[in-house]
């Protein structure tokens, strides 16, 4: 009998619970886990300690499963500590139970949770909107709205921490622009391998602690705003427009997007280029210049003014945000610019001329029909003056000898030019 007791004891966790070499033992549930308790580092950082459970079972190999309020971010570990940067404006729990193994079907222990609150104060009073933006990977501006119920005269602060400093920092120079409140300070990218998976801890209040604060979480992958580029050199070859740029410090060429804008001032348009990979291929650029890119523009008018600009942002290769276009760089144009005074002038000169040109020509077709078709007097009425009043008769007689007149001096004087111009050729 003392060797059943023995395998008894060895697979306590499997078998003995059925009895019989045929029946399964039911999985042993471990106790919760004890003084589980939570607490705030730096600005945002939330962290959770516990200790194992009492009573557990010396043959397990303890593993505890946590998971937040909301059932998310679930995790399995034999650590007995969590941490998780939050912006504490909201409440947030986590659950803790233990477990022998690492099966995720294993059912744990019973649950523990332990939450904390945002800070005490009035919601209206918190300031809103607050948003940070990295600029160029050498400082950072955040801006933020005052709350609802807040004093215009409310002095606010800013405190900001990431992993790179030994203690949290308050930002020195508060300005306003508008209705937004700001704050700059200097943030230059570390040389560590792992900065990229850091972020930025900020929490805005007002010195008088009158208000409630406000927290948020930057990570250092996102909301990026490079310097625009700066064109370094533009020419023509073989029909199609090459543009050179630097691109802005801190930044490689593979990390950026670019859009090259190219404005002609004979069509009166512009063309947007979208450029991922920018190379330098033609060989009249400067060559082993460090961080330049280029790019060829088709079909570009050489005889016309031509004026191109760059903006660039970041990508999804390097950066989580790729939808902060930076500011667009200097203007920088090639070609010959239209004489826009001689085409005034001409537009005023030529219709002037066609006018002038119509009624010299309708003048002259006038006179070459009467010299052409001359007037043929009307025979009725020449009877009718003859066989009606003397009076009358007299009167238009008299015009129509006039009118004969009048027709023959214009049909003499048209063929006396046309003799002159005769003689003189």
């Amino acid at each position: 009998m003392e060797r059943p007791a023995r395998l008894c004891g060895l697979w306590a966790l499997l078998l003995c619970a059925g009895g019989g070499a045929g029946g399964a033992a039911p999985t042993e549930t471990q106790p919760p886990v004890t003084n589980l308790s939570v607490s705030v580092e730096n600005l945002c950082t939330v962290i959770w300690t516990w200790n194992p459970p009492e009573g557990a079972s010396p043959n397990c190999s303890l593993w505890y499963f946590s998971h937040f309020g909301d059932k998310q971010d679930k995790k399995l570990a034999p650590e007995t500590r969590r941490s998780k940067e939050v912006p504490l404006n909201e409440k947030i729990c986590l659950q803790v139970g233990s477990q022998c193994s690492t099966n995720e079907r294993e059912k744990p222990s019973i649950l523990v949770e332990k939450c904390i609150s945002p800070p005490e104060g009035d919601p209206e009073s918190a300031v809103t909107e607050l948003q940070c933006i990295w600029h160029n990977l050498s400082y950072m501006k955040c801006s933020w709205l005052p709350g609802r119920n807040t004093s215009p005269d409310t002095n606010y602060t800013l405190y900001y921490w990431h992993r790179s400093l030994e203690k949290i920092r308050q930002c020195e120079e508060i300005y306003k622009e508008g209705q937004y409140f700001g704050c700059s300070f200097d943030l230059t990218k570390v040389k560590d391998s792992s900065f990229e998976q850091h972020s930025v801890q900020i929490m805005v209040k007002d010195y008088a602690g009158k208000i409630k604060p406000s927290f948020n979480i930057v990570p250092l992958t996102s909301r990026v705003k490079p310097d625009p580029p700066h064109i370094k050199n533009l020419s023509f070859h073989n029909g199609d427009l090459h543009v050179q740029w630097e691109n802005p410090q801190n930044f490689i060429s593979r990390c950026l997007f670019y859009e090259v804008e190219v404005n002609n001032s004979q069509t009166e348009t512009h063309n947007v280029f979208s450029v991922q990979e920018a190379k330098c291929q033609n060989p009249e650029f400067e060559r082993n210049v460090e961080n330049t890119s280029c790019f060829m523009v088709p079909g570009v008018l050489p005889d016309t003014l031509n004026t191109v600009r760059i903006r660039v942002k970041t990508n999804k290769l390097c950066y989580e945000d790729d939808k902060l276009w930076s500011n667009w760089s200097q203007e920088m144009s090639i070609g010959k610019k239209r004489n826009s005074t001689l085409y005034i002038i001409m537009l005023l000169i030529v219709p002037v001329i066609v006018a002038g040109a119509i009624i010299v020509l309708l003048l002259y077709l006038k006179r070459l029909k009467i010299i052409i078709f001359p007037p043929i007097p009307d025979p009725g009425k020449i009877f009718k003056e003859m066989f009606g009043d003397q009076n009358d008769d007299t009167l238009h007689w008299k015009k129509y000898d006039i009118y004969e007149k009048q027709t023959k001096e214009e049909t003499d004087s048209v063929v006396l030019i046309e003799n002159l111009k005769k003689a003189s050729q």
